[in-house]
């Protein structure tokens, strides 16, 4: 599955789709695509359950060898709602399986490939509170995620078209209103009026929430419309 500039796409329900056509020319880079894309936010959900940092890392990467050894994606369908739910659905079934260490070792040897940083996410959640319930953090890691994939689709956009630089120093504008002072310091350090850079501001910001509200429309279903999710997911970060 592609956009239509070429890019493989891997944050939406038909990279799903694809993952759970067994023996399809492009199931294979679905799946590992997949695994990138989720693990963070299950990750963070079994610590909160109370699982080590060993187990959590382990289970997560049995989980994802489990849903290909059995199929499980073959189940998945957009018009059932959003893909969050399905996939938390599945990993809260799996955990409740209660599967031993030699189990998960064994399934997490099918993913040796695919490199997760753990290390990197168990910081995080030494940093956060760990009085948040497991599914409140799991939504929060989702929005966190979701937006780490809309701001590399822009970095990348931005850099197909040689704009690298101004989109670099213009990031900071995307959280919120700068002083004007920066404003006309930036502006003079790219060779811009302040009127350009205004101008480039806008276009940057009208792109992220373009690309935003595209990535959303396609994780959830037709019950679902894009501003309802985008206000959850708001709601989540806050939470």
């Amino acid at each position: 599955m592609s956009d239509p500039s070429g890019r493989f796409v891997t944050t939406q329900w038909n990279l799903v789709l694809t993952a759970g056509q067994q023996g399809a020319p492009e199931a294979s880079d679905a799946l590992a695509a997949l695994c990138q894309a989720y693990w963070h936010p299950l990750y963070v959900y079994a610590r909160r359950r109370g699982k080590s940092a060993e187990d959590a890392s382990d289970l997560t990467q049995s989980f994802f060898a489990t849903v290909i050894e059995k199929s499980f994606l073959e189940s998945a369908d957009p018009d059932r709602g959003r893909f969050r739910t399905f996939l938390l659905t599945l990993f809260q079934r799996f955990l409740g399986q209660e599967y031993r260490r030699e189990q998960t070792q064994k399934h997490g040897g099918h993913l040796k490939k695919i490199a997760f940083n753990f290390d990197a996410a168990e910081q995080l959640c030494l940093q956060n509170s760990a009085d948040v319930a497991p599914e409140v953090a799991f939504e929060k890691e989702w929005a966190l995620t979701l937006l780490g994939h809309v701001m590399d689709r822009l970095a990348e956009d931005y850099q197909q078209r040689g704009k690298s630089e101004l989109f670099q120093k213009c990031r900071p504008w995307l959280n919120g209103n700068v002083d004007g002072a920066s404003e006309a310091k930036l502006a003079k350090e790219l060779g811009m009026t302040e009127g350009a850079l205004r101008v480039a501001i806008h276009r940057l910001r009208e792109r992220f929430r373009e690309l935003l509200r595209a990535e959303i429309a396609e994780t959830i279903g037709p019950d679902t419309t894009v501003d309802e999710e985008l206000a959850h997911l708001r709601q989540a970060l806050i939470g």
